[in-house]
C-alpha cells in the first residue's frame, strides 16, 4: 500500500504535467492570449489537476494537506522564506566565489526588468513546477514512504519517483497533444531534447536537496521545499539563461564546465538544510509527528490505536 501510494504521487504529477502542457497552449490560443497570460494557462492547469487529485487521495484515507506538510498561512510563509533563503544563500556563496575566481562575469543589471522577471517567473514556476511537484512528491510520495520506511529509504525512493516524472510527462503529452490538434513532442527521459544523463544527474542532486529541505522544519515543512524549489529555478534562470529569457541580468561563463557549479551549490544548500534541522531540534526522520505538525501527530496516533485493536 505504501509503495502504491508513493508511486501514485508520481503518476499524478506526470499526468498533470503532460496533460497541462499539451492542452494549455491550445486553450490559451483559443482565448487569444499571448505572453505571460498564455504561459499562465498551462501552469494553472497543472496545479489545478495535481493538487485536487492529491487532496482527493488524502480524503479517502481521512487525511488532509496538513498531514503531508502544509500548515497555516503564517507558518507556510515563514517556511517558504526559510527554503528560499537557504538556497539563495548557498548559491550566493558558490557563485560569489566563482566570480572572484574569474569563472563568471556579470552583465549590468536592469533592476525594473529583473524585478518584473522574478515576479512573472515566480508565478509560473510556482504553478507549473514548485507547488504541484512538492505536493505530489515531497508531500504525498514522501509521506507514504515515511510511514513505512526509514528516512534514507524514503529520501531515495522519493527522489527516484521524482526522476521518473519528466519522462512520464513526455509520454502523456505525446498521447494528449494529437487529441487537441497539436503535434506530439519527443518522448524521452528528459524534456525538450535535453541530454538525459546530465539532466538525471542534476535531478538527483536537486531531488535530494528538496527532500532535505522538506525535513528541515517542524511546522509547514513542505513549504520549505516549495521555497527552495522556487529559489533554485529563479537563480538558474537568471544566472545561466538570463540573456535568452530577457531577465534583466545574467552571467557570462568562462567555459561551459562552469555549469557544474549548480550541483555544488545544491550540495551546500543540502548541508544548510541539514544544519537548520539540527538547530530546530528535529531529527527529520521521526515521521509525521515531527514533520507535519500536530495534525499529522493526531493522525498517527489514530492509526496506531487502530492497529492495536
Amino acid at each position: 500500500m505504501a509503495l502504491g501510494r508513493a508511486l501514485g504521487g508520481g503518476l499524478i504529477m506526470g499526468v498533470a504535467l503532460g496533460a497541462g502542457t499539451a492542452v494549455g497552449p491550445v486553450l490559451a490560443e483559443g482565448l487569444g492570449l499571448t505572453g505571460f497570460a498564455a504561459r499562465l494557462v498551462p501552469a494553472t492547469l497543472v496545479s489545478a489537476m495535481a493538487v485536487p487529485l492529491v487532496v482527493l487521495a488524502l480524503r479517502r484515507r481521512g487525511s488532509s494537506l496538513r498531514d503531508i506538510g502544509f500548515g497555516g498561512p503564517v507558518g507556510n510563509l515563514r517556511a517558504l522564506c526559510v527554503g528560499a533563503g537557504v538556497t539563495c544563500g548557498a548559491a550566493a556563496i558558490v557563485l560569489g566565489l566563482a566570480t572572484a575566481a574569474g569563472l563568471l562575469s556579470w552583465s549590468r543589471p536592469d533592476l525594473p526588468k529583473l524585478a518584473g522577471f522574478l515576479v512573472t517567473n515566480g508565478v509560473i514556476a510556482l504553478l507549473l513546477e514548485a507547488l504541484p511537484e512538492e505536493t505530489t512528491l515531497r508531500g504525498h510520495t514522501w509521506t507514504a514512504l515515511r510511514g513505512r520506511f526509514g528516512g534514507v529509504v524514503s529520501a531515495l525512493g522519493t527522489t527516484a519517483v521524482f526522476m521518473v516524472v519528466p519522462g512520464l510527462s513526455t509520454v502523456v503529452e505525446a498521447g494528449v497533444a494529437p487529441l487537441v490538434g497539436r503535434d506530439a513532442g519527443p518522448v524521452g527521459l528528459a524534456p525538450g531534447g535535453q541530454d538525459p544523463v546530465g539532466y538525471l544527474i542534476l535531478l538527483t542532486f536537486f531531488g535530494l536537496m528538496l527532500v532535505t529541505a522538506r525535513t528541515a522544519a517542524r511546522r509547514a515543512p513542505l513549504c520549505v521545499g516549495i521555497g527552495a524549489h522556487l529559489a533554485f529555478l529563479a537563480v538558474n534562470r537568471v544566472v545561466f539563461e538570463g540573456d535568452e529569457r530577457d531577465a534583466g541580468w545574467s552571467a557570462h561563463l568562462s567555459s561551459p564546465d562552469v555549469e557544474l557549479l549548480v550541483p555544488v551549490y545544491l550540495l551546500l544548500a543540502t548541508a544548510g538544510f541539514a544544519m537548520w534541522r539540527r538547530r530546530a531540534g528535529d531529527d527529520g526522520a521521526s515521521g509525521s509527528e515531527t514533520e507535519a505538525g500536530p495534525t499529522a501527530s493526531a493522525g498517527s496516533l489514530r492509526r496506531r490505536a487502530a492497529a492495536r485493536r
